[in-house]
């Protein structure tokens, strides 16, 4: 049988959840992905109290994921990752540790944020996976989560921080931090002439090489 992987966007934006359908549209040869938005969620995560009001929804949703080998948390925070890790036998992947794991590996990376408060949660969080040292560095791109899926003016500013990123801090390999960003990770590429790494697909990739 196919694998079939559920990919959880924990906010109310539909269109966050359609761009992430487009942008996983080519693993359609090799497992069945369902992409949901949790209805209940803030309409973007961009807080610690957005952070922990959707960890909790997306722990019910994948409580009853019964017809799915695995589950990808399709926010940049990873809410609720751990304590599914910890509820369940199912395996459950986070978009940023499956991001900055694939990052560290090709070199030293660097992040795209949506803001400076997202920079300080997300500091927090390399640190303790252990992979402070392979960070270049990371920058703000001052929107907010529904800009980054639906501002045509996103793209420009995508190149242009990850310009400073790989030029003035040295990133080998950028990796954009919200699933917003989905739908820019190939003409960014192009522009930029570096890996760039978009971190629902490396969940995705993790998730597969998990199951299959």
């Amino acid at each position: 049988m196919r694998p079939r992987i559920l990919v959880i966007n924990p906010n109310s934006n539909e269109s966050v959840t359609d761009g992430l359908r487009r942008s996983l549209a080519s693993y359609r040869d090799v497992a069945d992905i369902d992409c949901c938005t949790l209805s209940d969620g803030p309409f973007g995560i961009e807080s610690d109290d957005d952070v922990a009001v959707a960890a909790g929804l997306v722990i019910d949703r994948v409580a009853s994921a019964n017809d799915y080998d695995a589950c990808v948390i399709a926010c940049y925070s990873d809410p609720g990752l751990a304590e599914c890790r910890a509820r369940f036998d199912k395996p459950v992947f986070g978009m940023q540790q499956s991001a900055l794991g694939a990052a560290a590996a090709q070199g030293r990376f660097g992040v795209l944020a949506l803001s400076d408060e997202s920079i300080a949660r997300h500091l927090v969080y390399i640190d303790r996976l252990g992979l402070g040292d392979r960070l270049a560095g990371e920058l703000p791109l001052d929107i907010s989560v529904d800009q980054s899926a639906n501002d045509p003016a996103t793209l420009d500013r995508i190149i242009t921080v990850g310009r400073r990123l790989a030029d003035e801090f040295g990133a080998e390999v950028l990796v954009l931090g919200c699933a917003g960003m989905a739908a820019h990770k190939k003409p960014a590429a192009a522009a930029l002439r570096v890996l760039v790494i978009e971190p629902v697909e490396a969940a995705v990739e993790a998730a597969l090489a998990a199951i299959i």
